[in-house]
């Protein structure tokens, strides 16, 4: 099956929607899945495009899901446009998109499993929205089972829901592999969000500052300490007045582990990760960045 330019995505809603068009592709394609909440953006859709180069195949599913929320008010304010977003994806030739319902997703009730996520879950953003991680597997899972896909799309703008995801994998006996994908940014630096639509004019350019001081700990060549990052980038961050950081985190990449705080990164011979969570008013920003390679 091959996108054409007029070609809108099927749109599946049930069990039965998703049966009928697995069986219309041609025997040994491979399909690509890109899971959102919608609210899409070029970010999601260099995630589309990645999924097109590597599969034969590629479905998105757009779904809200009310398990990784922490507050219901959050839940509440995530902005949706399911008309808008299905154009978008029509209009880089995605074949399918899946818009579940509530029920088809939770057919017990709306509560999260409980999945061994060798402690990923309960570190760092894990620490701070507790449950969050369990959520995201949950709702995961179960739209790897309806959909079955060979290969699913995530980008790394949530670096540490990769990892979570990463493990059920794992758990899943590697079906389907996870494909991590680049950050999408701004032409100012701020990584793409959908988050963003909340942002005013004004709090998008001053929420640039995360991304600039996130370089600068990379231009440092590992010279920095932990703590040293930590000062440095809320110094930075916090200077205008315009954004209030929450949480910068320093890991190691491979296991979201913690180096030693006081020891510049060069000393670690490991990759290091610098991730943050910032509010910009009410909206919780979040980015990371490579800053080491060891």
């Amino acid at each position: 099956m091959t996108p054409t330019p007029n070609q809108a995505p099927t749109q599946l809603i049930s069990v039965a929607d998703i049966i009928a068009w697995k069986q219309a592709l041609e025997k040994g394609s491979t399909v690509g899945f890109v899971p959102t909440m919608g609210a899409l953006h070029e970010g999601h859709l260099a995630l589309i495009q990645s999924a097109m180069q590597h599969c034969d195949v590629v479905v998105a599913s757009i779904y809200i899901n009310p398990t990784q929320f922490n507050l219901s008010a959050d839940f509440s304010a995530y902005p949706s446009d399911v008309d808008g977003d299905i154009a978008m994806l029509h209009s880089v030739g995605c074949h399918a998109v899946f818009l579940p319902e509530t029920d088809l997703l939770y057919p017990h009730g709306v509560a999260p499993d409980h999945f061994d996520l060798a402690g990923l879950d309960g570190l760092l953003e894990g620490a701070h929205r507790p449950g969050h991680f369990q959520g995201v597997a949950t709702v995961v899972n179960r739209l790897f089972d309806l959909l079955m896909p060979d290969k699913a799309f995530f980008g790394l703008k949530d670096f540490q829901q990769v990892k979570v995801v990463q493990q059920l994998a794992t758990i899943r006996d590697s079906n389907p592999e996870i494909i991590p994908c680049p950050i999408v940014r701004e032409p100012s630096g701020l990584a793409m969000s959908s988050r963003n639509r909340r942002l005013t004019p004004d709090q998008c350019a001053d929420a640039s500052v995360i991304f600039i001081a996130l370089q600068a700990i990379a231009d440092s060549q590992g010279s920095l300490s932990p703590v040293e990052i930590q000062s440095q980038m809320t110094g930075a961050i916090q200077a205008s007045g315009a954004l209030i950081v929450e949480a910068i985190d320093v890991v190691c990449a491979d296991d979201l582990t913690c180096p030693d705080p006081m020891i510049p990164l060069r000393n670690h011979d490991k990759k290091v990760q610098v991730m943050v969570s910032a509010f910009a008013g009410e909206v919780r920003l979040i980015d990371n960045l490579t800053v080491y390679t060891g």
